[in-house]
């Protein structure tokens, strides 16, 4: 499913440059879950949720973050500023790594307490997103107007301080909604 909806982000994107800046997390992700495979399997759950994340990522490498035209219809409905599909996105760059985050804590007995666990995976999802927001800041200084529509955003100068903002709460609530589910998941498989 992932491979068919792959090829058609692949198929006449907005822009092929930001296409391939925006589908590199899911490729490189992608191979190193297929290389660990064998020797690191992760529960139902997170495999579920890298899935949606992927289909996130493509979907705004295909019509560019700022493009996606579900997200145009919603911004003229709600009168909005700009195109929110990136918020959508960073959301989920802090919900799934977390989850993937404290999956690994866990497992690799990380951390011999649960009094920290959470504090430290919402760090952990925080570090990811500054991190990103480092590389889109470097992509866009060295490609100049070509790395314009990676970084995305949309004449909003609060877009960066946001976008951390919106994958810190994406961590949070993935460790409010799911933890409980998760630990089950983990003593079951």
């Amino acid at each position: 499913m992932l491979m068919l909806l792959f090829i058609w982000s692949a198929i006449k994107p907005f822009e092929y440059f930001t296409w391939f800046l925006e589908v590199l997390p899911v490729i490189i992700g992608v191979l190193v879950l297929l290389f660990t495979y064998k020797n690191f399997r992760f529960t139902k759950l997170i495999y579920v949720l890298i899935f949606v994340h992927c289909v996130i990522l493509v979907i705004g490498g295909h019509y560019t973050y700022a493009e996606v035209p579900l997200f145009d219809w919603i911004q003229e409905v709600f009168h909005q500023s700009r195109n929110n599909y990136d918020k959508v996105g960073h959301f989920a760059q802090g919900f799934v790594p977390a989850m993937i985050a404290r999956e690994l804590l866990l497992r690799k007995n990380v951390i011999n307490g649960k009094t920290w666990l959470n504090f430290i995976v919402v760090c952990i999802a925080m570090a990811i997103s500054v991190t990103y927001e480092f590389i889109e800041w470097g992509v866009s200084l060295a490609t100049g107007d070509g790395g314009y529509s990676f970084l995305g955003t949309q004449g909003y100068v609060w877009d960066t301080q946001s976008d951390m903002l919106y994958a810190t709460f994406g961590a949070i609530i993935a460790l409010l909604m799911l933890s409980k589910s998760h630990d089950n998941q983990l003593i079951n498989e």
